[in-house]
């Protein structure tokens, strides 16, 4: 792939396997509308009354510390980590249509990246990346964890290692390659 100066894009890096799209999110939501939607950060669950108050839609190009162009797709999810809405959390159907709104809108890319910008309203926001939600009694549950910095080209450096002791190792190959 090229950049719009025509210098060549470093090859995107998959997905975390803890990080989660949008789309995912939706599809596990889909059969649990009724269910309330808990997001935990910080060792605890975000506050009954938590507001979905922004959903951002952005393409990104930047120049990685190896100078390798790098372009990707992210979506923002902000919450407001507060006491306002009632005794119960936001029923999973609830936080989908707010989605299927802002889709109306804003052009939604299910297979991007998603993050998630959480904040009480007091400490500053906070950055995470969500896992795969799971059943928890009557609840669904999404699990926050902040979101860390990456060096790509030394993460694409161990993708291409981890490759080629796989490829090396593989059925039909000698064992003096595995070491």
């Amino acid at each position: 792939m090229l950049s719009p100066d025509n210098r060549k894009i470093a090859p995107a890096l998959p997905l975390e396997p803890s990080d989660l799209t949008i789309g995912d999110l939706l599809d596990a939501l889909a059969d649990h509308k009724d269910k309330p939607l808990v997001f935990r950060y910080d060792g605890r669950p975000v506050k009954p009354g938590y507001h979905v108050t922004e959903v951002k839609a952005g393409q990104f190009s930047a120049l990685d510390c190896g100078a390798n162009p790098e372009s990707w797709s992210e979506i923002f999810v902000q919450l407001w980590d507060v006491d306002e809405g009632g005794p119960v959390h936001m029923p999973a159907g609830k936080f989908a249509a707010i989605i299927r709104k802002v889709a109306d809108h804003v052009a939604l890319d299910r297979s991007a990246r998603l993050t998630f910008e959480v904040s009480d309203g007091i400490r500053p926001m906070g950055l995470h990346r969500a896992t795969q939600p799971t059943l928890v009694g009557d609840a669904v549950e999404v699990e926050l964890s902040p979101r860390p910095a990456s060096c790509k080209p030394r993460d694409r450096w161990l993708e291409e290692q981890k490759a080629a002791s796989a490829s090396c190792c593989s059925p039909g190959i000698g064992k003096a390659c595995c070491g």
